[in-house]
């Protein structure tokens, strides 16, 4: 990090967060109208998640805080993962339109997994969780 972060817009993992959420709301627009409630409701909801709970954490200003904001926002992550995946396989999408978002997903994965382990060590913590992979 080259100075310190003054807001959570700052953070390319809230950035990287953002641009799956939107990507999400366009796949999700071509889903069948009786999926609104169902898997359309539940991929956007997941997916606004992950960029919420950064910024949450980011705006607690308490480092022990920040790393459990980062972990809901992994599972929310994966919860978007599977998601996208079971849209998949019954059909709703193509793989060619999650397969990006995916991508989107592992990288997102691997920033939030480096940022809780950076705030570790940082403050001396290295507590791993189930999960931590």
């Amino acid at each position: 990090m080259a100075g310190p972060i003054n807001s959570y817009r700052e953070l390319k993992v809230w950035r990287e967060a953002m641009a799956i959420a939107r990507g999400c709301y366009v796949l999700t627009k071509q889903f069948p109208r009786d999926e609104l409630f169902g898997m359309t409701s539940q991929i956007r909801r997941s997916a606004a998640s992950i960029a919420a709970n950064v910024a949450e954490g980011h705006g607690r200003e308490n480092t022990g805080s920040f790393i459990q904001s980062l972990r809901v926002a992994q599972g929310s992550l994966k919860e978007l993962e599977t998601h996208l995946l079971l849209a998949e396989q019954v059909e709703i999408c193509a793989v060619k339109s999650t397969r990006p978002i995916l991508a989107q997903c592992e990288s997102v994965g691997k920033m939030l997994r480096s940022l809780i382990r950076a705030l570790q060590e940082k403050t001396g913590s290295r507590k791993e969780s189930a999960g931590d992979d």
